[in-house]
């Protein structure tokens, strides 16, 4: 079944009207939410991302196409050079993603903090178009809703989940708006040697930008010092009590977000993939951050 899918993906690929001659195809692994390749031509290599729209995740491929032109036309990712309902091809960049360790390392740090500011700051006036809102706090009353309504294995928890949920809102208190791009996995930050770059904006959208850092954050392991680093490299002062404060309850939200993602992810995604681990970690994560909250 599997390799039918491939076999389908790989003629919806060659049959695309951009290639130069003769093109090569492979899988591009790591995916939990899209299918990608990586397509070689004559004149270059290219990321071929197939997505279809995911209302119960928030992901409308209008707004991540969108936010992918955006964020090229700031210099923050790659040109899309292709695309159509439920594809988008991109320009391959050489490098590696990084990993949880680099994004803790104190050496990428200001770099890492730029890319986030630039992305805050720089895409939404380049960016045509409505633009989506990314509130953690109304994705999650989305994730609990479905999962009552799928008697999902995770029902039990989901009172408690959002009498917490209500809990962490009030503490995070007003917001400043700015453009987000709400999945700052390791993965999604890149190193072609030179520069950083963000890829996949399947999330992206207005938000705070403590959503952004305490992602950053809760995605890749940070400890109390890592922390007060990153939210001091970011504002320029030292952190103070309110900002510490509205950041863990905007961690713990962001910790609870994605295990909830898991949680629906295994009801509704077709992607092999253990979503149910996945969710049953950061459910763990999320336990140990509620500690600092006193929730």
């Amino acid at each position: 079944m599997r390799r039918n899918g491939r076999d389908q993906h790989e003629a919806a690929i060659a049959a695309l009207p951009i290639w130069t001659g003769k093109v090569r195809v492979s899988r591009l692994h790591g995916g939990i939410t899209n299918e990608n390749f990586v397509a070689a031509d004559e004149v270059g290599r290219f990321v071929v991302r197939f997505g279809d729209d995911i209302p119960v995740h928030g992901v409308m491929r209008f707004n991540e196409l969108a936010a992918a032109r955006a964020a090229h036309a700031a210099g923050l990712s790659p040109e899309v050079v292709f695309a159509s309902p439920g594809v988008m091809v991109s320009r391959f960049l050489e490098g590696r993603s990084l990993a949880p360790e680099d994004v803790r390392d104190i050496r990428y740090l200001p770099r890492i903090v730029n890319l986030i500011r630039r992305c805050h700051y720089d895409v939404a006036p380049r960016f045509r178009g409505p633009i989506l809102a990314f509130w953690v706090f109304q994705v999650i009353r989305s994730y609990l809703e479905d999962l009552r309504a799928h008697g999902a294995g995770v029902v039990d928890r989901l009172p408690a989940l959002e009498r917490q949920a209500a809990a962490l809102e009030a503490l995070v208190g007003p917001v400043t708006i700015v453009f987000g791009h709400n999945d700052l996995l390791a993965a999604n930050i890149f190193d072609d040697g030179e520069r950083l770059w963000l890829i996949d904006w399947d999330y992206a959208g207005l938000n705070s930008p403590l959503f952004d850092l305490a992602n950053l954050a809760s995605n890749n392991s940070f400890g109390e010092e890592d922390e007060r680093s990153l939210l001091a490299a970011y504002f320029g002062v030292e952190p103070e009590a309110n900002v510490l404060q509205a950041f863990a309850a905007m961690k713990c939200a962001s910790l609870m977000r994605e295990a909830l993602w898991g949680a629906v992810s295994e009801i509704h995604s077709r992607i092999a993939f253990d979503y149910a681990a996945y969710a049953e970690d950061y459910f763990a994560r999320l336990s140990t951050a509620l500690e600092r909250v006193r929730l």
